[in-house]
């Protein structure tokens, strides 16, 4: 029988693999490097992801000032350089390489570079200053303290303080930081009277919701997941906060450090798989937390019967509401037009594969246009605050910021709030991002 052809690029869907992380031979730099060469030559062949992230023109530029001009020319020391640039978005996968799997070739990049950055942890090479600001929980609570608190946040806005920072442990001093609450929201949600309503199922959603509140929400910025919880309810929705959560593990991911992923899903994902046995959906404000239940840990941890019960109940908000609007059950009696909205689509809710909800869910508001930048902001959770990498997240930024600048819109929004204010304080003039949640509830008047 005759081999069938070969295509130069994948015409199927992509797929992915489960990650064998617990596997030695995981963490075998030279096999490591190895694949590395491997998919670092195909990479060069292509190019088509030069403009995605830092990664990629970091790998071409040693390629083309090696001695030989290509991938064999580059000493393996000097992949980590590639490795370092790379956060994971996953842009690269879904949206421009044609080798990934089920191609023969088998490129997943962003996975390759995962194991890339395990390997580099369980060797000791990551830095302190990485791993105290990966520890959202820890920084947090500590951060949360009233007395703590006020010395936290006039330190994240002292110029002689960030440039000790800068210097002792790299955290940028241009880097915009975001302040800590002195009351956790979690605190504050667990003594409030909600209304009483009876949800409602449309099309595939159960009409209540256990709300993830994320670290971010909890610790930094409460506004867009009160606002959440006051546009559900308006639109009939029951909306419970979940106590006790722990950090989703993304920034634990994005550091290499599995073994603290893993302890975050055994937290974790017992008390949403509970949630889910009741009937609740599950949804988040932050799309990177909502990527870990749906993609990140059910390829960690294949086979996971907690994560299995999760599978079709995790939800972005816009993506919930406007699967209730095409069952007939949301509310478009919008009192406040919003004009002219520029709205980033973030990148970690781009590779859901949920469509441009947001975009159309505000298009409903009458006098409204939105426009949208599919632009990655550069910021990821720590990248656009690492002194080393600060420069090239700000020129990764610039396409949409110059939008922006052009634009002049009415509202300026992002599925991410950090991508959003890393955005905002770039661009001309007094800019302030809002969450999309956040202008439907000014659209509802609410």
């Amino acid at each position: 029988m005759s081999n069938p052809p070969r295509q130069e690029g994948s015409l199927d869907a992509p797929m992915r693999h489960p990650i064998d992380w617990r596997d030695p031979e995981y963490y075998d730099e030279q096999a490591l490097n190895r694949e590395l060469e491997r998919v670092f030559d195909i990479c060069h062949g292509c190019r088509r992801c030069v403009n995605l992230c830092g990664a990629f023109p970091t790998l071409f530029d040693l390629v083309d000032e090696s001695a030989t001009m290509e991938v064999d020319g580059v000493a393996a020391d000097d992949y980590a350089r590639v490795v370092d640039h790379c956060y994971l978005c996953d842009l690269c996968f879904m949206t421009k390489c044609p080798y990934v799997p089920p191609h023969e070739w088998n490129v997943d990049f962003p996975h390759l570079m995962l194991r890339a950055k395990a390997v580099q942890f369980s060797q000791g090479r990551s830095t302190r200053r990485d791993r105290m600001i990966t520890s959202t929980d820890a920084i947090g609570k500590l951060a949360s303290i009233p007395v703590v608190n006020r010395v936290v946040n006039a330190a994240m806005d002292n110029k002689t303080v960030r440039k000790s920072l800068d210097k002792t442990l790299g955290v940028s001093a241009q880097a915009k930081l975001p302040h800590y609450q002195a009351r956790p929201l979690g605190g504050r949600l667990a003594r409030r009277e909600a209304p009483r309503i009876e949800p409602s199922p449309a099309g595939a959603t159960s009409g209540k919701v256990a709300l993830f509140l994320t670290c971010y929400g909890n610790y930094n910025e409460p506004g867009p997941v009160e606002d959440l919880i006051a546009v559900f309810e308006y639109n009939g929705i029951v909306c419970e906060p979940v106590p006790s959560m722990r950090c989703c593990g993304m920034p634990k991911l994005e550091l290499g450090d599995l073994d603290a992923v893993r302890a975050m899903k055994e937290a974790n994902a017992p008390v949403l798989a509970g949630y889910a046995a009741r009937g609740y959906d599950i949804v988040a404000t932050v799309p990177s937390c909502l990527l870990m239940f749906r993609q990140e840990l059910p390829l960690l941890f294949a086979g996971d019967p907690d994560l299995e019960a999760l599978s079709g109940r995790l939800f972005d908000p816009c993506e919930y509401l406007w699967l209730r609007h095409k069952g007939q059950a949301l509310d478009l009696d919008f009192k406040n037009v919003l004009g002219e909205v520029l709205y980033h689509a973030a990148c970690h809710q781009r590779v859901q594969n949920i469509g441009p909800r947001t975009r159309d869910l505000l298009s409903l508001v009458p006098g409204t246009r939105v426009e949208t930048v599919e632009r990655c902001s550069g910021h990821d959770g720590v990248y656009a605050m690492r002194s080393e990498s600060r420069a090239m997240s700000v020129k990764i930024a610039k396409p949409v910021m110059h939008k922006l600048n052009a634009r002049q819109p009415d509202y300026f929004t992002s599925d991410c709030m950090l991508a959003g204010h890393h955005i905002a304080d770039l661009a001309d003039g007094e800019v302030r991002a809002r969450h999309p949640l956040s202008l439907l509830r000014r659209a509802y008047g609410i």
